[in-house]
């Protein structure tokens, strides 16, 4: 009886071996391998198919003839890429690197003449999806002498390229974890084993049947990657191709060379069997042109490390270069926005993609501008670019730049973000070519304006990449977001925790226990703010309370700076990993160091930005003071200038064992990697984009880091929910509610108890009116919630205006009045709560600095508390608990709660967005409205109700479009009238029944091409402005219609029902041209 196997060869070799056989690549025995080796195994290079490819596929092109490169040459290459010099394992992969992509050049005399001719190792591919002229082979068990030793190592699967070992795999039985694939490759790698044959590798796998990792040469274990193929389900297109080559038989003399390597019978090669992970790994990984592809346009050596792109960089990247090879109306090539998220390797996503728009045959000569803000990638960045044929200039200053722009040689520009800080005068210059493309990294955003305003005066159709490590929220209208829609796939910090791209992060709050001398502060507040009503100066008391000023109070700061000295001191003294403190300004964080240093537990150094010093300046949230000037001035004469002393004490927190702590304000929160950053220490309270950029300083991969750790002494988790859900988020801000009247404050005294009345009566059929979940689901309904705002805020002004009068007060009882104030409180933060629920408008105002002084007086700080023990913010489940235990969403609000906000957030996108597609948007609008009525119906529980609206939250975010034929993939405008269309077809071919799914749709995906490219052709500047211009791709959708759809393909529609088409596919095209 056959029985299956468990063993590494039967379960993961072969079957690697067959699927790779099925890709093209041939099967060498390793009697045969050794052979091609001249039967030494110090020798890793298959030297007679070296030779022969080196033939093959160079030829040398002069004055019209076609030459052959001599035996001589042939072999001195040969030689060249054998004995090159060993200096390490991964110097020495850069510099076979650089030659197997360069070429090498050889002198040869043709008709006389001597000249110099490069001759190339691979034929690096020119299209798509070809292996070039290339020979790809596969071995295994493939014995390597070691170094300084005659034993041998003996990798599972070696695969070759013209006889150069480009890929190394090492296979497990499924029993046994794959990490020790990857510990035995990078064994093999260290000095004492095979390092020579790891110095040609391009690419490293370690697979078992059920999981695979893969890398590059000198990846430490930390690093390796899962790579995630799109379209890979079971039944889907690439699932399909790969179950095709998996059950391909092997041709019979492929059989007869594996039986006799692998003494196995026949038998184990015959009958269909199911694709593993394994499978998919290879076939999306090692396919020939994949292969190639990766290594060409998709590695890079950063500082000296060698990388791979991760999945997400690799998809991103060819949508991106979709996309741009896309013209819009007035000509220019569509740019956008790719969204990763912080951590995940932004700055090489950049250079990758400048290095593939550099390297692609239908974008003729791109000139490519790298805004960066990293110095210690220029290098990097001219070396990738000379494999490209371009030099890289560095612009000194905006004038150089426009000036290298501006001399219309492809190449690649790089410039840093601070050249352009000075206004500069250029001459009046224009080019109107679309091929200048500027990729700009979206942490300089606000930097960006003027750049960006005299960038598109004098290169009208230059194509801006802007890359963002946090979601774009929908209220922002900055430049950045004119950059275009947002590039898919997205990566945010979810699926980077899920892939191991980025570490979890632990949250834990803690808090310093206050007092205040009640009347000093309540005399102090009597006499600054007189002009203000009773109710505005308990407003404003109550503010002061409990934020931000309450941050910059003196003996706050000291027991904060001491609890985080003991904090670092019990947990990561002395393990090499460092930590960052956000501090409220500039002066407190003086503070912080001042008193770290008196306590002498921890090292600490302060960086910020240069104070203002202009006279009589003040600047609006951060108050100059002399400390601040006299630190900077103490900074400057120690290191010369503000980049020297950032580069300093950037380099001793990344590399030396002090500072152990670095104190920040608002700069190093963005565009600053130190991987040993550890934890983030919170006295601040951060928001939205400058909270997730806060927190992705400790998210970084490091040896021994399981974790990072936010410990957040400012009340932020509230906040940190908000930012982590932020992409659901898409609410803009109201302007606050009108406060003050004309009237005669004694007519609206008068008025008082009838406002109160009015506003209870909204409420009646509240059964419990201590039910406040009761509350916030009656105000569901949009018309009664604008009601019970227009009520409580007529009821507000009033109280406010009675408050201020002595009459009023005198007259009134003392309960009654209790009554009103603690009513609009409630009132107040009710419509707090409902506005957040109901994904509308919360206003946050900066409190004034004046009463520092007052806090730094009267406020006494205690002990500190542990609010929560350490929880990871992506365990949704006990995150979950330490909100509902700190009162996130307020007084029994859970799940419910959370849905109804990203219900209602994303139904205000859909509304919003309605027009611009309404086939995509309507079908998303009844969804989440039957969601919101199964909810309200008790017809499904809170959290079904959660996943339903975060997964069409998800889908309208991210545009996903089902059923969709591969034709219209990238082309949204097409997807948009393809919407339009099939109703119609549908509605034809149910009336007939002479239409099939299949032509149905692939007459709507046709025509809808047919239509964009219409309008695209006709489309100018005021397109909408002009009729005869509308007339004229009227008149040709309308022959097209006829021609094709009732002629060709005998889809009898009738001339009103084209007509309607037409009509449709204006209006969208119309809204999407304003969008």
């Amino acid at each position: 009886m056959n029985t299956f196997q468990i063993n590494e060869k039967y379960l993961s070799q072969i079957p690697a071996l067959q699927l790779l056989i099925g890709l093209g690549f041939e099967f060498l025995t390793p009697a045969e391998a050794l052979r091609e080796r001249q039967d030494r195994t110090s020798n890793v290079l298959l030297e007679s198919i070296l030779r022969n490819q080196l033939k093959e596929i160079n030829r040398i092109h002069y004055k019209g003839s076609e030459y052959l490169f001599s035996e001589e040459n042939v072999q001195s290459a040969i030689q060249k890429l054998k004995n090159i010099k060993y200096d390490g394992l991964l110097k020495t992969n850069e510099a076979i690197y650089d030659l197997i992509t360069l070429g090498t050049a050889m002198e040869q005399t043709i008709e006389g003449d001597s000249k110099s001719f490069n001759m190339n190792y691979i034929d690096w591919p020119k299209s798509k999806n070809s292996p070039g002229l290339n020979k790809f082979h596969v071995t295994v068990e493939y014995s390597v002498e070691r170094s300084r030793s005659t034993e041998t190592a003996r990798p599972d699967i070696v695969l070759f390229v013209n006889g150069i070992p480009f890929c190394v795999i090492e296979c497990k039985a499924p029993q046994i974890e794959v990490e020790q694939a990857v510990s035995q490759s990078i064994r093999n790698q260290n000095d004492d084993y095979i390092p020579k044959l790891f110095i040609y590798s391009q690419m490293v796998l370690a697979l078992n049947k059920n999981s695979a990792m893969y890398a590059t040469t000198g990846t430490a274990a930390k690093f390796w990657g899962v790579w995630k193929e799109p379209q890979m389900d079971n039944g889907e297109r690439e699932f399909e191709k790969l179950a095709a080559v998996v059950n391909q038989p092997l041709a019979e003399h492929v059989a007869a060379k594996f039986f006799s390597t692998f003494d196995v019978k026949p038998e184990a090669f015959t009958g269909n069997r199911l694709v593993t992970e394994q499978d998919k790994s290879l076939f999306s990984l090692c396919r020939p042109e994949r292969l190639l592809e990766l290594a060409w346009k998709f590695t890079v050596f950063d500082g000296g490390i060698k990388k791979i792109a991760r999945y997400q960089q690799y998809f991103v990247i060819k949508s991106t270069l979709n996309r741009v090879k896309h013209f819009d109306s007035v000509g220019s090539r569509k740019g956008g926005v790719i969204w990763h998220t912080q951590g995940s390797g932004k700055s090489l996503t950049m250079v990758m993609l400048a290095r593939n728009l550099a390297l692609d045959p239908e974008i003729l000569n791109p000139r490519i501008v790298l805004v960066t803000d990293r110095d210690d990638l220029d290098k990097q960045l001219e070396n990738t670019f000379a494999a490209c044929g371009l030099g890289a200039n560095r612009a000194t200053s905006g004038r150089n730049l426009l000036e290298l722009v501006a001399e219309k040689k492809s190449g690649i520009i790089t410039t840093l973000i601070h050249k352009f800080d000075k206004a500069y005068a250029v001459k009046k210059y224009q080019d109107e070519s679309p091929d200048i493309f500027i990729l700009v990294d979206e942490s300089h955003r606000s930097q960006f304006g003027s750049f960006s305003a005299r960038m598109r005066q004098m290169f009208p159709h230059v194509c801006y990449l802007g890359f963002t490590g946090t979601p774009l929220l929908y209220k922002e209208k900055n430049n950045f977001t004119k950059f275009g829609e947002l590039v898919e796939p997205h990566y945010s910090i979810t699926q980077a925790v899920e892939d191991g791209a980025v570490v979890p992060l632990l949250y834990e709050g803690r808090h310093v226990e206050m007092t205040q001398n009640r009347e000093a502060v309540d005399l102090w507040f009597e006499r600054h703010t007189q002009g203000l009503t009773k109710a505005q100066q308990a407003d404003l008391k109550r503010k002061y309370a409990r934020a931000e000023m309450l941050n910059k109070a003196d003996q706050v700061i000291y027991m904060r700076a001491f609890d985080i000295s003991e904090h670092f001191r019990g947990s990561w003294q002395g393990t090499g990993f460092k930590a960052q403190l956000v501090a409220p300004n500039k002066a407190s964080a003086l503070k912080y160091n001042v008193y770290m240093n008196e306590i002498g537990i921890v090292s600490s150094e302060v960086v910020i930005s240069p104070p203002d010093m202009r006279e009589g300046y003040e600047e609006t949230d951060d108050e100059t003071t002399d400390e601040v000037v006299k630190f900077w001035q103490k900074m400057m004469k120690r290191y010369g200038s503000e980049e020297e002393y950032t580069k300093q004490l950037i380099n001793q927190f990344k590399h030396g064992s002090e500072p152990e702590i670095l104190i920040v304000v608002d700069k190093l929160l963005t565009g600053f990697d130190a991987p040993r950053n550890a934890v983030l220490y919170l006295c601040r309270v951060l928001r939205e984009h400058t909270l997730l950029q806060a927190i992705a300083r400790v998210n970084r991969l490091h040896e021994g880091k399981e974790f990072g750790f936010i410990v957040d002494y400012a009340s932020i988790l509230g906040e940190l929910d908000k930012a982590l859900n932020m992409y659901s988020a898409f609410e803009g801000f109201d302007e606050s509610d009108l406060v003050g009247t004309l009237a005669s404050i004694n007519s609206e005294i008068e008025k008082l108890p009838g406002r109160y009345s009015n506003l209870w009566d909204l409420f009646k059929t509240v059964k419990h009116s201590y039910d406040e979940e009761a509350y916030e689901v009656l105000l569901a309904d949009e018309n009664l919630r604008e009601e019970f705002y227009g009520r409580l805020s007529e009821f507000g002004k009033t109280l406010g205006i009675a408050l201020s009068s002595e009459n009023f007060l005198t007259k009134t009882d003392e309960k009654a009045l209790s009554r009103y104030k603690a009513d609009l409180r409630k009132f107040q933060s009710l419509k707090a709560s409902v506005k957040l629920r109901y994904a509308e408008a919360i206003d946050y105002r900066d409190y004034e600095p004046k009463i520092k002084k007052l806090l730094d007086t009267h406020i006494q700080a205690n002990e500190v508390v542990q609010l929560n023990k350490p929880v990871n913010i992506f365990d949704d489940e006990a995150f979950m608990v330490v909100k509902e235990e700190q009162a996130v969403y307020g007084s029994k609000k859970t799940t419910a709660s959370k849905a109804d906000t990203i219900a209602h957030a994303t139904k205000k996108v859909i509304t919003e967005k309605m027009d611009e597609d309404p086939a995509f948007y309507q079908k998303f609008s009844k969804l989440i409205q039957k969601a919101i009525e199964d909810f309200r119906a008790k017809r499904i529980s809170d959290l079904d109700y959660m996943n339903n609206v975060v997964d069409i939250r998800n889908k309208v975010v991210g545009k996903v479009h089902d059923n969709i034929p591969n034709k219209l993939s990238g082309n949204e405008d097409a997807m948009a009238y393809f919407g339009v269309l099939k109703p119609f077809l549908e509605a034809y071919s149910k009336q007939t029944g002479e239409l099939g799914e299949e032509d149905l749709e692939s007459a709507a995906a046709d025509t809808a091409i047919a239509i964009h490219g219409i309008l695209e052709k006709h489309k100018k500047v005021h397109f909408w402005d002009d009729e005869d211009a509308q007339k004229q791709a009227v008149n040709e959708i309308d022959d097209y219609l006829y021609d094709e759809l009732k002629t060709e393909r005998g889809i009898e529609l009738s001339l009103d029902q084209m007509d309607d088409i037409i009509e449709k596919a204006l209006q969208v095209a119309q809204h999407r041209s304003y969008k």
